[in-house]
Protein backbone atom coordinates (compact mmCIF):
# COMPACT_ATOMS: atom_id res chain seq x y z
CA UNK A 1 0.00 0.00 0.00
CA UNK A 2 2.81 2.57 0.83
CA UNK A 3 4.85 1.59 -2.59
CA UNK A 4 1.38 2.19 -4.04
CA UNK A 5 0.89 5.88 -2.60
CA UNK A 6 4.17 6.66 -3.72
CA UNK A 7 3.81 5.75 -7.12
CA UNK A 8 0.62 7.89 -7.05
CA UNK A 9 2.47 10.42 -5.52
CA UNK A 10 4.88 10.57 -8.02
CA UNK A 11 2.13 10.30 -11.09
CA UNK A 12 0.20 12.88 -9.75
CA UNK A 13 3.40 15.25 -9.31
CA UNK A 14 4.91 14.39 -12.86
CA UNK A 15 1.32 15.25 -14.53
CA UNK A 16 1.45 19.06 -12.64
CA UNK A 17 5.13 19.15 -13.63
CA UNK A 18 4.12 18.48 -17.42
CA UNK A 19 0.81 21.10 -16.36
CA UNK A 20 2.98 23.70 -15.05
CA UNK A 21 5.65 23.57 -18.43
CA UNK A 22 2.77 23.50 -20.57
CA UNK A 23 1.95 27.13 -19.34
CA UNK A 24 5.13 28.45 -21.00
CA UNK A 25 2.32 27.94 -23.90
CA UNK A 26 0.58 30.59 -22.86
CA UNK A 27 3.11 32.89 -22.06
CA UNK A 28 4.42 32.73 -25.46
CA UNK A 29 0.58 33.36 -27.03
CA UNK A 30 -0.04 35.91 -23.86
CA UNK A 31 3.54 38.00 -24.80
CA UNK A 32 3.12 37.67 -28.25
CA UNK A 33 -0.75 38.52 -28.63
CA UNK A 34 -0.05 41.78 -26.35
CA UNK A 35 2.63 43.20 -28.50
CA UNK A 36 3.16 43.86 -32.37
CA UNK A 37 3.48 41.07 -35.04
CA UNK A 38 6.70 42.15 -35.76
CA UNK A 39 7.99 40.51 -32.44
CA UNK A 40 5.72 37.54 -32.57
CA UNK A 41 8.58 35.34 -33.96
CA UNK A 42 11.16 36.58 -31.43
CA UNK A 43 8.86 36.08 -28.48
CA UNK A 44 8.07 32.41 -29.17
CA UNK A 45 11.48 31.68 -29.85
CA UNK A 46 12.95 33.35 -26.50
CA UNK A 47 10.68 31.80 -24.64
CA UNK A 48 11.85 28.17 -25.93
CA UNK A 49 15.56 29.47 -25.71
CA UNK A 50 15.08 31.54 -22.10
CA UNK A 51 13.44 27.55 -20.70
CA UNK A 52 16.83 25.88 -21.80
CA UNK A 53 18.52 28.25 -20.18
CA UNK A 54 16.41 27.85 -17.24
CA UNK A 55 16.58 24.12 -17.08
CA UNK A 56 20.61 24.21 -17.25
CA UNK A 57 21.29 26.43 -14.56
CA UNK A 58 18.82 25.20 -12.18
CA UNK A 59 19.89 21.46 -12.66
CA UNK A 60 23.68 23.04 -12.07
CA UNK A 61 22.98 25.44 -9.45
CA UNK A 62 19.31 26.20 -8.18
CA UNK A 63 18.01 22.93 -7.02
CA UNK A 64 21.15 22.81 -4.93
CA UNK A 65 20.74 26.57 -3.43
CA UNK A 66 17.05 25.37 -2.65
CA UNK A 67 17.07 22.53 -1.16
CA UNK A 68 19.76 21.27 -0.46
CA UNK A 69 21.54 19.97 2.56
CA UNK A 70 24.15 22.22 5.06
CA UNK A 71 22.00 24.50 4.33
CA UNK A 72 21.88 28.09 6.43
CA UNK A 73 19.40 30.78 6.78
CA UNK A 74 20.02 32.06 3.37
CA UNK A 75 20.84 29.18 0.78
CA UNK A 76 21.50 25.51 0.20
CA UNK A 77 24.87 23.87 -0.29
CA UNK A 78 24.62 20.54 -1.95
CA UNK A 79 23.33 18.54 -4.71
CA UNK A 80 24.48 20.67 -7.56
CA UNK A 81 24.69 19.19 -10.33
CA UNK A 82 21.22 16.91 -9.40
CA UNK A 83 22.13 13.70 -9.97
CA UNK A 84 18.74 12.55 -8.93
CA UNK A 85 19.67 11.01 -5.64
CA UNK A 86 17.07 9.67 -3.11
CA UNK A 87 15.45 11.64 -0.05
CA UNK A 88 13.83 9.18 2.53
CA UNK A 89 10.56 9.68 3.40
CA UNK A 90 10.34 11.89 0.32
CA UNK A 91 6.66 10.28 -0.12
CA UNK A 92 7.83 10.07 -3.79
CA UNK A 93 10.33 9.98 -6.61
CA UNK A 94 12.35 12.85 -6.01
CA UNK A 95 13.32 13.41 -9.71
CA UNK A 96 9.63 13.83 -10.06
CA UNK A 97 10.11 16.67 -7.20
CA UNK A 98 13.00 17.93 -8.75
CA UNK A 99 11.13 18.90 -12.38
CA UNK A 100 8.16 19.80 -10.39
CA UNK A 101 10.18 22.39 -8.96
CA UNK A 102 12.29 23.52 -12.09
CA UNK A 103 9.00 24.14 -13.96
CA UNK A 104 8.63 26.77 -11.61
CA UNK A 105 11.49 28.70 -11.86
CA UNK A 106 11.19 28.68 -15.78
CA UNK A 107 7.84 30.36 -14.94
CA UNK A 108 9.21 33.37 -12.79
CA UNK A 109 12.02 33.78 -15.53
CA UNK A 110 9.32 34.00 -18.09
CA UNK A 111 7.48 36.15 -15.99
CA UNK A 112 10.43 38.50 -15.52
CA UNK A 113 11.46 38.56 -19.09
CA UNK A 114 7.47 40.21 -19.89
CA UNK A 115 9.18 43.28 -18.78
CA UNK A 116 12.19 43.02 -21.63
CA UNK A 117 9.18 43.05 -24.42
CA UNK A 118 9.91 44.51 -27.61
CA UNK A 119 12.89 46.57 -26.96
CA UNK A 120 15.86 44.11 -25.32
CA UNK A 121 18.53 42.69 -27.12
CA UNK A 122 18.54 38.89 -28.03
CA UNK A 123 22.14 38.86 -25.41
CA UNK A 124 20.94 40.44 -22.40
CA UNK A 125 17.97 37.35 -22.42
CA UNK A 126 21.14 34.91 -22.28
CA UNK A 127 22.98 37.03 -19.39
CA UNK A 128 19.93 37.74 -17.18
CA UNK A 129 18.10 34.23 -17.40
CA UNK A 130 21.71 32.84 -15.98
CA UNK A 131 22.46 35.07 -13.51
CA UNK A 132 18.82 35.35 -12.45
CA UNK A 133 18.47 31.67 -12.05
CA UNK A 134 21.44 31.79 -9.98
CA UNK A 135 21.33 34.64 -7.53
CA UNK A 136 17.61 35.80 -7.65
CA UNK A 137 14.97 33.45 -7.64
CA UNK A 138 16.74 30.28 -6.10
CA UNK A 139 17.98 32.57 -2.78
CA UNK A 140 13.79 33.54 -2.18
CA UNK A 141 12.49 29.75 -2.86
CA UNK A 142 15.26 28.57 -0.34
CA UNK A 143 13.59 31.05 2.51
CA UNK A 144 10.53 30.12 1.94
CA UNK A 145 9.82 26.38 0.79
CA UNK A 146 13.73 25.35 1.11
CA UNK A 147 13.63 25.73 5.01
CA UNK A 148 15.29 29.25 5.05
CA UNK A 149 15.09 32.15 7.26
CA UNK A 150 11.11 32.81 5.85
CA UNK A 151 10.20 29.48 6.22
CA UNK A 152 11.45 29.53 10.09
CA UNK A 153 8.66 32.19 10.84
CA UNK A 154 5.71 30.60 9.38
CA UNK A 155 5.98 32.05 5.92
CA UNK A 156 2.91 31.29 4.47
CA UNK A 157 3.31 30.86 0.29
CA UNK A 158 1.96 27.48 -0.96
CA UNK A 159 2.39 27.38 -4.30
CA UNK A 160 4.34 30.51 -5.22
CA UNK A 161 2.68 34.41 -5.36
CA UNK A 162 6.06 35.87 -3.70
CA UNK A 163 8.33 32.93 -4.79
CA UNK A 164 7.51 32.86 -8.50
CA UNK A 165 5.10 35.77 -9.08
CA UNK A 166 6.26 38.63 -7.05
CA UNK A 167 10.17 37.85 -7.65
CA UNK A 168 9.07 37.45 -11.17
CA UNK A 169 7.73 40.86 -11.18
CA UNK A 170 9.97 42.44 -9.07
CA UNK A 171 12.92 41.58 -11.93
CA UNK A 172 10.45 42.84 -14.98
CA UNK A 173 10.04 46.46 -12.81
CA UNK A 174 14.19 46.19 -12.79
CA UNK A 175 13.90 45.85 -16.72
CA UNK A 176 10.74 48.17 -17.63
CA UNK A 177 13.19 50.97 -15.34
CA UNK A 178 16.14 50.50 -17.10
CA UNK A 179 15.41 49.96 -20.54
CA UNK A 180 12.55 52.72 -20.70
CA UNK A 181 9.34 52.75 -22.59
CA UNK A 182 8.99 51.98 -25.94
CA UNK A 183 9.18 54.22 -29.03
CA UNK A 184 5.82 56.08 -29.20
CA UNK A 185 4.40 54.94 -26.17
CA UNK A 186 4.26 58.55 -24.45
CA UNK A 187 4.07 61.84 -26.09
CA UNK A 188 6.48 64.78 -24.88
CA UNK A 189 3.36 66.16 -22.52
CA UNK A 190 3.45 62.80 -20.88
CA UNK A 191 0.53 61.29 -22.24
CA UNK A 192 0.61 57.85 -23.27
CA UNK A 193 -0.51 56.10 -26.50
CA UNK A 194 -1.55 52.65 -26.40
CA UNK A 195 0.27 50.50 -28.54
CA UNK A 196 -1.92 47.63 -29.34
CA UNK A 197 -1.24 44.06 -29.20
CA UNK A 198 -1.76 42.11 -32.24
CA UNK A 199 -3.92 39.25 -31.63
CA UNK A 200 -6.34 39.45 -28.98
CA UNK A 201 -7.43 35.82 -29.80
CA UNK A 202 -4.12 34.39 -28.61
CA UNK A 203 -3.99 36.29 -25.27
CA UNK A 204 -7.66 35.08 -24.66
CA UNK A 205 -6.45 31.57 -25.27
CA UNK A 206 -2.87 31.90 -23.43
CA UNK A 207 -5.53 32.61 -20.31
CA UNK A 208 -7.47 29.74 -20.92
CA UNK A 209 -3.92 27.26 -21.26
CA UNK A 210 -2.78 29.43 -18.06
CA UNK A 211 -5.91 28.79 -16.28
CA UNK A 212 -6.17 24.94 -16.99
CA UNK A 213 -2.36 25.09 -16.17
CA UNK A 214 -2.56 26.50 -12.58
CA UNK A 215 -4.42 23.69 -12.08
CA UNK A 216 -0.63 21.39 -11.78
CA UNK A 217 0.66 25.07 -10.41
CA UNK A 218 -1.15 25.13 -7.33
CA UNK A 219 -3.09 21.46 -6.75
CA UNK A 220 0.13 19.98 -7.91
CA UNK A 221 1.65 21.43 -4.75
CA UNK A 222 0.41 19.24 -2.61
CA UNK A 223 2.82 16.54 -4.52
CA UNK A 224 0.14 14.24 -2.86
CA UNK A 225 -2.86 12.45 -3.64
CA UNK A 226 -3.53 11.27 0.13
CA UNK A 227 -6.92 12.26 1.16
CA UNK A 228 -7.28 14.16 -1.96
CA UNK A 229 -7.09 17.77 -0.65
CA UNK A 230 -5.19 18.20 -4.22
CA UNK A 231 -9.41 19.14 -5.69
CA UNK A 232 -10.06 21.79 -2.39
CA UNK A 233 -6.88 23.21 -3.47
CA UNK A 234 -8.10 23.02 -7.38
CA UNK A 235 -11.54 24.53 -5.98
CA UNK A 236 -10.04 27.63 -4.67
CA UNK A 237 -7.98 27.97 -7.40
CA UNK A 238 -11.03 27.90 -9.96
CA UNK A 239 -13.18 29.90 -7.57
CA UNK A 240 -10.47 32.66 -7.99
CA UNK A 241 -9.74 32.63 -11.28
CA UNK A 242 -13.61 33.00 -12.22
CA UNK A 243 -13.75 35.94 -9.98
CA UNK A 244 -10.88 37.53 -11.04
CA UNK A 245 -12.03 37.81 -14.71
CA UNK A 246 -15.97 38.62 -13.61
CA UNK A 247 -14.47 41.68 -11.11
CA UNK A 248 -11.79 43.31 -14.44
CA UNK A 249 -14.78 42.98 -16.65
CA UNK A 250 -17.19 44.87 -14.34
CA UNK A 251 -15.29 47.59 -12.95
CA UNK A 252 -13.54 48.48 -16.51
CA UNK A 253 -17.25 48.84 -17.85
CA UNK A 254 -18.18 50.99 -15.08
CA UNK A 255 -15.14 53.06 -15.03
CA UNK A 256 -14.45 53.46 -18.90
CA UNK A 257 -17.82 53.16 -19.90
CA UNK A 258 -16.94 49.65 -21.90
CA UNK A 259 -16.40 46.33 -20.80
CA UNK A 260 -12.38 45.88 -21.75
CA UNK A 261 -11.43 42.34 -22.53
CA UNK A 262 -7.90 42.42 -21.87
CA UNK A 263 -9.05 43.91 -18.34
CA UNK A 264 -11.19 40.93 -18.13
CA UNK A 265 -8.11 38.36 -19.26
CA UNK A 266 -5.93 40.29 -16.91
CA UNK A 267 -8.43 39.82 -14.61
CA UNK A 268 -8.73 36.10 -14.54
CA UNK A 269 -4.76 35.77 -13.90
CA UNK A 270 -4.63 38.26 -11.43
CA UNK A 271 -7.23 35.71 -9.37
CA UNK A 272 -4.58 33.05 -10.21
CA UNK A 273 -1.43 34.79 -8.85
CA UNK A 274 -3.28 35.79 -5.91
CA UNK A 275 -4.64 32.66 -4.46
CA UNK A 276 -1.54 30.88 -5.29
CA UNK A 277 -0.26 31.76 -2.14
CA UNK A 278 -3.16 30.92 -0.05
CA UNK A 279 -5.01 28.04 -2.26
CA UNK A 280 -4.80 25.34 0.95
CA UNK A 281 -5.10 28.44 3.94
CA UNK A 282 -8.41 29.33 2.88
CA UNK A 283 -12.40 28.73 2.77
CA UNK A 284 -13.98 29.10 -0.97
CA UNK A 285 -15.98 32.31 -0.01
CA UNK A 286 -12.64 33.40 0.86
CA UNK A 287 -11.00 32.48 -2.55
CA UNK A 288 -13.60 34.53 -4.50
CA UNK A 289 -13.26 37.72 -2.28
CA UNK A 290 -9.22 37.40 -2.98
CA UNK A 291 -10.32 37.05 -6.46
CA UNK A 292 -12.85 40.11 -6.66
CA UNK A 293 -10.56 42.11 -5.23
CA UNK A 294 -7.43 40.83 -7.59
CA UNK A 295 -9.26 41.51 -10.22
CA UNK A 296 -9.88 44.91 -9.56
CA UNK A 297 -6.27 45.71 -8.30
CA UNK A 298 -4.92 44.92 -11.90
CA UNK A 299 -7.33 47.11 -13.33
CA UNK A 300 -5.99 50.31 -11.40
CA UNK A 301 -2.53 48.74 -11.21
CA UNK A 302 -1.95 48.59 -14.87
CA UNK A 303 -3.42 52.52 -14.80
CA UNK A 304 -1.31 53.57 -12.34
CA UNK A 305 1.80 52.43 -13.68
CA UNK A 306 1.05 53.59 -17.26
CA UNK A 307 0.91 56.90 -15.32
CA UNK A 308 4.02 56.39 -14.16
CA UNK A 309 5.52 55.84 -17.81
CA UNK A 310 5.93 52.70 -16.76
CA UNK A 311 5.91 50.65 -20.12
CA UNK A 312 4.84 47.46 -19.01
CA UNK A 313 3.27 45.63 -22.31
CA UNK A 314 2.09 42.33 -21.22
CA UNK A 315 1.08 43.56 -17.73
CA UNK A 316 3.45 41.29 -15.98
CA UNK A 317 3.73 44.16 -12.50
CA UNK A 318 0.30 44.72 -12.42
CA UNK A 319 -1.06 40.92 -12.76
CA UNK A 320 2.63 39.10 -11.13
CA UNK A 321 3.15 41.85 -9.05
CA UNK A 322 0.37 43.88 -7.52
CA UNK A 323 -1.92 40.62 -7.67
CA UNK A 324 1.29 38.33 -5.92
CA UNK A 325 1.70 40.85 -3.21
CA UNK A 326 -2.29 41.05 -2.68
CA UNK A 327 -2.26 37.14 -2.48
CA UNK A 328 0.49 36.72 0.00
CA UNK A 329 -1.17 39.51 2.39
CA UNK A 330 -4.73 37.77 1.99
CA UNK A 331 -3.28 34.61 4.53
CA UNK A 332 -2.33 36.92 6.80
CA UNK A 333 -6.35 38.04 7.08
CA UNK A 334 -8.14 35.08 5.53
CA UNK A 335 -5.79 32.10 6.76
CA UNK A 336 -8.12 29.21 9.15
CA UNK A 337 -6.53 27.55 12.04
CA UNK A 338 -7.51 24.27 10.92
CA UNK A 339 -5.56 24.07 7.35
CA UNK A 340 -3.13 26.06 8.69
CA UNK A 341 -2.47 23.22 11.44
CA UNK A 342 -3.21 20.49 8.36
CA UNK A 343 -0.59 22.07 5.78
CA UNK A 344 1.67 22.60 9.10
CA UNK A 345 2.53 26.46 7.97
CA UNK A 346 2.01 29.75 9.48
CA UNK A 347 -1.00 30.09 11.80
CA UNK A 348 -4.66 31.74 11.56
CA UNK A 349 -4.91 34.98 10.02
CA UNK A 350 -6.54 38.37 11.98
CA UNK A 351 -10.17 37.59 10.60
CA UNK A 352 -9.57 33.72 12.32
CA UNK A 353 -8.54 34.94 15.36
CA UNK A 354 -4.81 35.00 15.13
CA UNK A 355 -4.43 38.57 15.46
CA UNK A 356 -1.40 40.56 13.60
CA UNK A 357 0.99 38.25 13.54
CA UNK A 358 1.01 36.35 10.40
CA UNK A 359 -0.38 38.91 8.32
CA UNK A 360 2.93 40.52 9.97
CA UNK A 361 4.85 37.68 8.54
CA UNK A 362 3.44 38.00 4.99
CA UNK A 363 3.91 41.34 4.97
CA UNK A 364 8.08 40.79 6.03
CA UNK A 365 7.77 38.26 3.16
CA UNK A 366 6.37 40.67 0.62
CA UNK A 367 8.55 43.67 1.62
CA UNK A 368 11.91 41.51 1.70
CA UNK A 369 11.83 39.06 -1.46
CA UNK A 370 10.78 41.64 -2.94
CA UNK A 371 13.17 44.09 -2.65
CA UNK A 372 15.74 41.51 -2.82
CA UNK A 373 14.43 40.59 -6.06
CA UNK A 374 14.20 44.11 -7.27
CA UNK A 375 17.81 45.16 -6.35
CA UNK A 376 19.80 42.13 -7.45
CA UNK A 377 18.07 42.54 -11.09
CA UNK A 378 18.71 46.16 -11.60
CA UNK A 379 21.94 45.28 -10.34
CA UNK A 380 22.66 42.88 -12.80
CA UNK A 381 21.00 44.64 -15.79
CA UNK A 382 22.36 48.01 -14.86
CA UNK A 383 25.97 46.27 -15.31
CA UNK A 384 25.25 45.13 -18.01
CA UNK A 385 23.66 48.04 -19.38
CA UNK A 386 27.64 49.95 -19.00
CA UNK A 387 29.38 46.88 -20.51
CA UNK A 388 27.25 46.20 -23.45
CA UNK A 389 24.01 47.91 -23.31
CA UNK A 390 20.51 46.56 -23.09
CA UNK A 391 18.23 48.01 -25.63
CA UNK A 392 18.24 47.65 -29.45
CA UNK A 393 19.07 50.01 -31.58
CA UNK A 394 16.26 52.52 -32.69
CA UNK A 395 16.01 51.17 -36.09
CA UNK A 396 15.68 47.55 -34.87
CA UNK A 397 13.26 48.22 -32.85
CA UNK A 398 11.29 49.96 -35.49
CA UNK A 399 11.37 46.98 -37.78
CA UNK A 400 11.15 44.67 -35.41
CA UNK A 401 12.86 41.98 -33.26
CA UNK A 402 12.16 39.27 -35.65
CA UNK A 403 13.85 40.39 -38.69
CA UNK A 404 16.76 42.50 -36.32
CA UNK A 405 17.43 39.76 -34.09
CA UNK A 406 16.66 36.65 -36.24
CA UNK A 407 16.95 37.50 -39.67
CA UNK A 408 13.19 35.91 -40.45
CA UNK A 409 9.90 36.82 -39.42
CA UNK A 410 7.47 35.67 -37.71
CA UNK A 411 5.16 36.38 -40.29
CA UNK A 412 6.36 36.36 -43.16
CA UNK A 413 3.35 36.81 -45.74
CA UNK A 414 2.66 40.22 -44.37
CA UNK A 415 5.90 41.83 -44.04
CA UNK A 416 7.89 40.34 -47.16
CA UNK A 417 6.90 41.47 -50.78
CA UNK A 418 4.62 39.56 -53.22
CA UNK A 419 8.02 38.44 -54.87
CA UNK A 420 9.89 37.19 -52.24
CA UNK A 421 6.15 35.22 -50.94
CA UNK A 422 6.31 33.52 -53.69
CA UNK A 423 9.47 31.76 -52.76
CA UNK A 424 8.27 30.42 -49.61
Amino acid sequence: MENLEFLMNSLWTMVAAILVIFMLGGFILLEAGSTRMKNAGHIAGKTIFTFGIASLVFWAVGYGFIFGDNANFFVGMSDFFYGGGQVEDAGLQTTVFFVFQLAFAGISLTIALGGFAERAKLSVYLIFSILFGILVYPIIAHWIWGGGWLATHGKQDFAGSTVVHLTGAAAALAATMLLKPRIGKYNPDGSANPIFGHNQVYTALSVLILWVGWFGFNAGSTVSVSDGFFGYVALNTNLAAAAGAVAALLISWIVLGKSDITTMLNGALAGLVAITASCAFVEPWAAVVIGLIAGVLVFYSARFFESRKIDDPIFALSVHGTAGIWGTLSNGLFATAELAEYTGVGKAGLFYGGGFGQLGIQALGVITCGLFAFAVSYVILFVIKKVSGLRVTEEEEIMGLDISEHGSYGYPETFLSKEETKSL
